[in-house]
């Protein structure tokens, strides 16, 4: 087994900061080489503090604020104007800070994409769904309207 320090969240692991311990190849195939995480040493507290300081200087700090927020993605719908083809295909697919930057354009706050967790990919036109965990205990669901750009 293998100790690890996150420096970004993974899903499954932890956040950023958390101290962690999987198997050999994971961290050594896949955490370390994408820049997840990196190897645990006895001067790495420090490091672990100023990640934790860094997360929570983003995080949102007041439960009543995270549930506003909630409470506005649910009720609306972000619409996303993309490329497609004819048949409503789109040229790629939508990504979380594609989410993230219509949720901002539409006026409903700001979101850090790594929060964002789209359960299938996004190919076509219409109406998807997104998550978002605005808290450790608190996520919400986005309602996405696609549509082709003309």
């Amino acid at each position: 087994m293998a100790k690890l320090i996150l420096t970004n969240e993974v899903t499954g692991l932890g956040s950023a900061g958390d101290v962690i311990e999987v198997k050999n190849g994971y961290a050594r195939n896949y955490l370390i080489p994408q820049g997840f995480a990196v190897a645990w040493s006895r001067g790495g507290e420090k490091q672990v503090a100023s990640i934790r300081a860094a997360r929570e200087s983003r995080a949102i700090h007041d439960h009543e604020e995270a549930v506003a927020l909630k409470n506005t993605l649910e009720s609306n719908t972000v619409k996303l104007t993309v490329k497609a083809g004819a048949e409503g295909r789109l040229f790629g697919s939508v990504k979380t800070g594609d989410v993230a930057d219509a949720v901002k354009a539409a006026g409903f706050g700001d979101l850090d994409k790594r929060k964002i967790h789209i359960t299938s990919p996004i190919k076509a036109v219409g109406e998807h769904e997104a998550t978002v965990r605005l808290r450790d205990d608190l996520t919400a669901v986005i309602t996405l309207q696609v549509v082709a750009a003309k």
